[in-house]
């Protein structure tokens, strides 16, 4: 009996020695690589839709093309305010819709063949449509529609008046300054066709040329 329980005890022993060695044997767990987290957030798209209002301030310079009277020319600081919409239509075009009024300075005079013309134009206004493609935080546009200017001609000393209407057409560039607030620069064309006027009982007709390059804040709502 006593042989037998030995005989346990030194197999119980020597199953207890080979359990780690064979726990030696087997593969181990890998311990997965740790995780890596990218803090970096990509910044959004700067959103050109929406209503904005904004004003501008330029040059203009035009020619009234006169006949039986000189030829006028006129230049001066032209300032005003605008407002449109955009809708984009892709992640980078867009259409809108704008319409601005400007104070002009438009005023010059010249003799010739025994008549002295005056011609003037202290404001001008305009409905235009846009169509631009964007860079994310700028944009590039061309703009086109229809004009309205006042027009005034003197001759010898009598003067006549008329609201002219014409068409315009131009183009420009266009930054975002903060997420609210975009910066431009547009150079416009406008066109008035001819206008008759009647002054002293003698008949005369202007057209104007005008041209403008203008600066211009926005604020986006």
């Amino acid at each position: 009996m006593k042989r037998l329980a030995f005989a346990g005890l030194t197999a119980a022993a020597f199953a207890g020695l080979a359990t780690p060695v064979l726990a030696a044997d087997l593969p181990q767990p890998v311990d997965p690589a740790p995780a890596f987290y990218d803090d970096q957030v990509p910044a959004a798209r700067f959103d050109w839709g929406g209503a904005y209002v904004g004003g501008n301030l330029g040059w203009g310079w035009g020619n009234f093309d006169n006949r039986n009277a000189p030829d006028t020319d006129g230049d001066g600081i032209q300032g005003g305010i605008h407002a449109g919409y955009n809708y984009i239509i892709s992640p980078n075009v867009l259409i809108g819709a704008e319409a601005d009024f400007q104070f002009s300075d438009l005023e010059d005079t010249a003799t010739a063949g025994g008549v002295t013309a005056e011609t003037g134009s202290s404001w001008n206004s305009s409905i235009r449509g846009r169509l631009g493609y964007t860079f994310d935080r700028f944009l590039v546009y061309g703009t086109g529609g229809l004009a309205i200017a006042d027009l005034d001609f003197k001759a010898n000393g009598a003067k006549d008046s008329t609201t002219a209407v014409g068409w315009t057409a131009g183009a420009g560039v266009e930054g975002a300054v903060t997420q609210n607030v975009t910066a431009r620069l547009e150079y416009i064309h406008q066109d008035f066709g001819s206008e008759s006027f009647t002054v002293g009982g003698n008949s005369y007709k202007s057209d104007l040329d005008n041209n403008l390059v203008r600066f211009g804040l926005s604020y986006k709502f």
